[in-house]
């Protein structure tokens, strides 16, 4: 009682780094047992989930080194979900409403509250992406023009309650999708991760006990915004614009704008994307807490490494699209590739614009495009595949790029070979680093990868794919890099597609090369 009566006072630094490290520890721990214990392969073997822990506000408190699109999003959105209800002890909601906190359908976020003497004190949540998520394409990635054409929408809905599962509306959940054993064990995998979480930050905040941990979590908050503060503070006072463009949304838009005005004049920074291009009739529409999540990691990736991944160190930060723009979309706008594809736009068009003010600091553009791949079949014997696809990741005015990397918005794995042909009618023929992609300078842009697949069977394929037209962009002179092609068989494909392909087709992706920094230097 006395370590915990003198822990209610002021934290000193060194108890405040522990506070902070214990958070994202849990986080880290969550991810652990959500990775061992799921059963698809998209979750279990490329890692693609997040955790995050928040306080009893919202308010982002820590998470772990996953996925920067699903981190994001949900600590923008979290604030309204944790005040949108009563919460009790033992209940998880699940959701996946890219208008009510979600990105797009197949992310679905499991949230649980942490209480300590009855008094709710945190919450604790993960998003993993299902590969079934009950749309008519296989893999639940289409080329889509309706919200309602991407599968199950789910708005915030009690799924567990005093630590049991709500069986009526989890089996109404379960009899939608393709493979409701493998979306149970996914499920269970996810209630588990929460569990875990929420009786470690119960434990945590009984440490300090109630009070003495709101105001630990009050002091990360500000610590955090501190350290970002200090950042912003560098930054030359001016305006600073950057655009460039999707390739396609498959519905018939080309070419499509995206801009960015940072006015690094006001307090707090300005992220303005008016001259955005409007909403779509294609899916490559963001609700605005993708945008957020990109906006926040690239801000994030320039701060110092001890800064709290907390809410506190995004207030200096304020962000402003307009209402119906691509950046910004309304319901029932599709989303499907949004999430995946134009949050990796957003990247680039924000590193754009900072590189005017930081120039030493910013690198050439990365590959900027998940290479998002389906593949199936409906069907009582049906099966559902998605897995994103590495790149080339640009050069910095100190090193190269990296070749065969999943960067930025994904941080996710490959597939490996022998899961994917254990479980699916598949064969890999080739798989390989596409050499020489990378832009050329005097610092080369990293190298994109070439995947070969066979089908051994009958299948419904689907491509979402970006930088298909122009190549990521160099900096300081350097050159861009090699856009991506999609072929099947002796057919090149368009970016965005969906294909009926026959037993002994086969389907070969080359990604896009990282762009360059600096130019090249003459050979003697």
């Amino acid at each position: 009682m006395r370590h915990a009566a003198r822990m209610t006072l002021k934290l000193s630094p060194i108890e405040l780094s522990l506070f902070a490290s214990r958070v994202d520890a849990l986080c880290a721990e969550m991810g652990a047992l959500l990775g061992r214990t799921a059963f698809s392969p998209n979750i279990r073997d490329r890692l693609d989930y997040s955790c995050a822990a928040f306080d009893a506000s919202g308010q982002l408190l820590g998470q772990a080194t996953h996925i920067p699109v699903h981190l994001g999003s949900m600590a923008y959105a979290m604030g309204d979900l944790a005040a949108s209800r009563r919460w009790s002890p033992g209940e998880q909601v699940l959701l996946n409403d890219p208008y009510a906190g979600g990105t797009h359908l197949p992310d679905i976020t499991f949230i649980a509250p942490a209480f300590v003497d009855h008094e709710l004190i945190g919450f604790v949540a993960n998003r993993a992406h299902h590969a079934d998520i009950g749309a008519d394409a296989p893999g639940s990635m289409p080329i889509s023009t309706r919200l309602d054409q991407e599968g199950l929408l789910i708005p915030p809905t009690r799924i567990m309650e005093q630590g049991a599962w709500c069986e009526p509306i989890l089996q109404g959940l379960l009899n939608q999708l393709r493979d409701g054993t493998a979306a149970r064990g996914d499920f269970t995998a996810q209630a588990a991760a929460n569990r875990l979480g929420a009786q470690r930050l119960e434990a945590l905040a009984a440490l300090h006990g109630a009070a003495g941990f709101q105001r630990a979590c009050a002091a990360l908050q500000d610590y955090g915004e501190r350290l970002a503060q200090a950042l912003l503070d560098e930054l030359p006072a001016g305006e600073f614009f950057f655009r460039d463009w999707l390739d396609d949304d498959g519905a018939g838009t080309r070419d499509i704008p995206i801009s960015v005005r940072i006015d690094t004049r006001s307090h707090p920074v300005q992220v303005d994307f008016t001259g955005t291009g409007g909403q779509l009739a294609g899916n490559l529409n963001c609700p605005m807490p993708v945008t957020a999540a990109a906006v926040f990691y690239v801000f994030r990736c320039l701060m110092p490494a001890q800064t709290p991944a907390c809410a506190g160190a995004m207030r200096g930060i304020e962000l402003f699209a307009p209402t119906g723009c691509l950046l910004n979309a309304q319901a029932p706008a599709a989303v499907a590739a949004g999430n995946v594809e134009t949050s990796m736009r957003i990247v680039d068009v924000v590193c754009g614009a900072l590189a005017q003010v930081l120039p030493e600091r910013i690198a050439a553009a990365s590959q900027g495009s998940m290479n998002n791949l389906a593949m199936g079949r409906a069907g009582a014997d049906g099966w559902d595949y998605y897995e994103t696809l590495a790149g080339g990741m640009g050069a910095g005015p100190q090193a190269p790029g990296a070749s065969a990397r999943h960067s930025h918005m994904t941080n996710t794995l490959n597939t490996p070979v022998e899961v994917l042909e254990r479980h699916y009618p598949l064969r890999v023929e080739r798989y390989a680093l596409r050499r020489g992609s990378g832009g050329r300078g005097r610092l080369a842009g990293g190298d994109g990868i070439v995947r070969e697949y066979e089908f051994l069977a009958p299948a419904t394929l689907s491509l979402i794919t970006e930088r298909r037209q122009r190549g990521p962009w160099g900096l300081a002179g350097g050159g861009a890099g090699q856009a991506g092609e999609n072929w099947l068989d002796q057919e090149r494909l368009p970016a965005k597609v969906e294909r009926q392909v026959a037993a002994g087709q086969r389907l070969r992706v080359a990604t896009p090369g990282g762009g360059a920094f600096g130019t090249e230097e003459p050979e003697p």
